[in-house]
């Protein structure tokens, strides 16, 4: 498998995807909607304005990633390496996604667009979500203690199917935390 460390991508597109190591490389202005980074490992690497729809993730490693106004629509993230795993997320779109029963501790998905994902039973202990469309987001068995939902939209979290203790939320986000008892707020 190739390694590759402090190198800067720019410009490819899903016929040129490596299967390798990265190691704080950068990727920018890439098409990779479609490809496969199967087995592929990313630690500390950053990706800004690339196309990252539909990619298959299986058993690929994610290690303090960050992503800055990518689109990144349909990606399964379940099929992951959980190990290590960390994504910090900027203003991206990822509508579609699935994090599904993953450690995301302190993970931060900020200003962006995270709509119909699916965060059932992921461990997101501190993560943050502030300033980010929630609409449609499944919390489910979610253990959200110490999250920060300050400035998110339209998320619908139900507390009794969550843990909740020291998460934060502002004022205009209570409706999303009642309206599982029918109580509305005006």
């Amino acid at each position: 498998m190739s390694y590759f460390s402090e190198q800067h991508f720019q410009n490819l597109n899903s016929y040129d995807v490596l299967a390798g190591e990265y190691d704080a490389c950068t990727f920018s202005n890439c098409n990779f909607a479609t490809a496969s980074f199967q087995q592929a490992s990313f630690e500390n690497c950053l990706f800004e304005d690339c196309d990252l729809s539909n990619i298959k993730v299986v058993k690929v490693n994610f290690q303090n990633v960050r992503f800055l106004r990518c689109k990144m629509l349909g990606i399964a993230f379940a099929t992951a390496n959980p190990f290590l795993l960390e994504l910090h997320l900027e203003n991206c779109v990822l509508d579609y996604c699935n994090f599904y029963n993953l450690p995301l501790k302190k993970s931060k998905f900020l200003q962006s667009r995270l709509r119909e994902v699916d965060f059932s039973q992921a461990n997101l202990t501190e993560a943050s979500f502030q300033g980010s469309d929630l609409l449609g987001a499944v919390f489910d068995q979610t253990n959200l203690e110490k999250a920060d939902f300050r400035e998110a939209l339209h998320y619908r979290i139900a507390p009794e199917l969550n843990a909740l203790k020291g998460a934060r939320f502002d004022l205009a986000g209570l409706p999303g935390l009642l309206e599982s008892y029918g109580i509305k707020v005006d």
